[in-house]
């Protein structure tokens, strides 16, 4: 795959992936954003936390700074201190911000550039890649909360179950 290919199929999956958790966290009550489905499990806004912590530290000064800042605490992450929706999309909004001006910012010659997260080198499209990997899974989480959480009122985020010989034929499948 030519290299501006890959920064802008990367851009377009992190865009994907982005909409997945708003469509989720839109769907939701307050209450359920802060919900932990079971005891030393994590919330939606948990998870939002710590997706936001991740993601200004691997993509503030990218390129020339180790992706796990000395100023992040990955461990208070975890730690619940919000008690609004309006804190939990400040953050989400806040991550996505950093991702895309870094991603935004990269030529196809810096794909083969090396960065360093803890330490360990990576191309820039080796990083680009762990990021996702690591971001879908937690959105993946996410989703998987809201429709637990909503049951039969969850809105589907893709193809309806059962309405699949349907979408096939609407596509000329």
């Amino acid at each position: 795959m030519p290299a501006l290919h890959f920064l802008e199929s990367a851009r377009k999956e992190f865009v994907y992936y982005r909409s997945l958790g708003e469509k989720t966290i839109a769907q939701l009550s307050d209450a359920d954003l802060f919900r932990a489905p079971a005891p030393g499990n994590n919330s939606i806004a948990v998870i939002v936390k710590h997706v936001n912590g991740n993601m200004r530290s691997r993509w503030t000064d990218f390129l020339t700074t180790d992706g796990e800042k000395p100023w992040r605490d990955r461990d208070g992450e975890f730690e619940m201190h919000w008690s609004t929706r309006e804190e939990v999309m400040a953050a989400w909004n806040d991550g996505w911000t950093c991702l895309f001006n870094a991603l935004d910012a990269l030529t196809p010659i810096d794909l083969e550039r090396v960065v360093r997260i803890r330490t360990e080198p990576h191309t820039v499209a080796q990083a680009i890649v762990r990021q996702l990997a690591h971001i879908p899974y937690h959105i993946g989480q996410i989703v998987l909360l809201g429709k637990l959480f909503l049951g039969e009122e969850f809105q589907s985020l893709s193809i309806p179950k059962g309405a699949s010989q349907a979408f096939n034929q609407e596509k000329g499948m």
